[in-house]
Order: structure tokens, then C-alpha cells, then sequence
């Protein structure tokens, strides 16, 4: 089964009852809070997918929002819920590793894409594509299951990261600003330790 065909079978069991499913994207609107993005800002959230985030950029009054991920079907669960909102935001089918960005964001957020690639080419070429994407100056917002969180999700090994994991993520073209923990509580009730970091790009 292709990355894409996974997650496309995923989406198509719905969210809701998901481990990764919240209702809104607490801890990424407060790093977005920290580095004081404001509402102009061009945003791209990478496996956004059927995530809330866009839903509550667009209700800060965001309006240069895009959302990738590798599986459409995903995708078409986030338009079919804004309905005629999703006119107003870019969505991108594509494999982030492969994807070759037309423009530079000025804010990148990535919650949980990044600890699904394990490998040191999987993670080289992440860095590659985030420093072709993120404007000089421009910050990333990248979160994942912190040493203490899962080993696997949604049928996938993971990479549980700290800061220095991380930092080898984004590669040496940014700069540490923030990081923070979070206790994300899954549908069940159970609690999944999440580690938040926030970068900047250096100029």
C-alpha cells in the first residue's frame, strides 16, 4: 500500500474517533500567539489534512492559508466542512518529501507529519524542502510525540523527538525561539505527551 492509499484509507473511516483528533489547534495557536503572526501572514499547514487549524485561522481572519497532505481524501473532509470558506484557502495534494514549492511561507506548522519519517534521508529531505519553503525571517511550528509519547500511530513507527531531535529535523538554517509540552488527551480519554517547537529562519 502506497503513503497515500494509507492515509486515504485512514480519512475514510472519519476523525472523529481518531487518537490525533481535536477539536481546536490549542498549542499551535499559542506558539502562532508567541511569535506574534499576524493575521496577513501567508501559512502553510503541511498534513493538515481534516485538522481544525484552518478553521480557526480563518476565524482570526487568515485569508493566505494552504493546506498539503498526501491524501485527498483528508483533504476533501476539511472542504466539505467549511463549505464556502474553502474557496478562500489553497489545498495541495502532494508527498511533502517530493513536493517542490512554488512560493516561500512566511509560517510553516507541522503538528505530527514530521516524527512519521525515521530515516536520516527522510529527515534530510524534510529539512531541504522547510528551508525552500519558510521565508528569511519566517518561522516553523513543528510538534510531534515528545520521548515519553507513542511509538506508533495510526498503524506507523514514529520518531519521538526532544529538542535536539528536532533541531536535527529542521536542519541549520533555524533558530530555536520556543518550545513548549503538551498533554493532548485522544477521544478515549488517554493522554499523549506532545513536544512543540518553534523556529525561526534565519535571514
Amino acid at each position: 500500500m502506497s503513503d497515500a492509499a494509507h492515509w486515504d484509507a485512514i480519512y475514510e473511516g472519519g476523525v472523529e474517533g481518531r487518537s490525533w483528533h481535536q477539536t481546536s489547534a490549542t498549542a499551535s495557536l499559542s506558539l502562532m500567539d508567541a511569535a506574534g503572526i499576524p493575521a496577513v501572514a501567508s501559512v502553510i499547514d503541511i498534513g493538515g489534512a481534516a485538522s481544525r487549524l484552518v478553521d480557526d485561522l480563518l476565524a482570526r481572519g487568515h485569508r493566505d492559508l494552504t493546506v498539503l497532505d498526501i491524501s485527498d481524501t483528508g483533504l476533501a473532509l476539511s472542504r466539505s466542512r467549511l463549505g464556502a470558506r474553502a474557496a478562500t484557502v489553497e489545498w495541495v495534494v502532494a508527498d511533502l518529501l517530493t513536493w517542490q514549492p512554488t512560493r516561500m511561507y512566511a509560517v510553516w506548522h507541522d503538528r505530527a507529519v514530521g516524527h512519521f519519517f525515521t530515516t536520516d534521508a527522510e529527515r534530510t529531505a524534510y529539512a531541504s524542502v522547510l528551508t525552500a519553503a519558510v521565508a528569511p525571517g519566517g518561522h516553523a511550528i513543528i510538534g510531534g510525540f515528545a520521548p515519553d509519547g507513542p511509538t506508533h500511530c495510526s498503524g506507523l513507527e514514529v520518531k519521538r523527538a526532544g529538542l535536539a531531535e528536532f533541531a536535527d529535523l529542521v536542519g541549520p538554517a533555524f533558530d530555536l525561539v520556543a518550545e513548549e509540552r503538551e498533554a493532548h488527551t485522544t477521544p478515549s480519554g488517554a493522554t499523549q505527551s506532545f513536544q512543540w517547537t518553534l523556529w525561526r529562519r534565519r535571514g
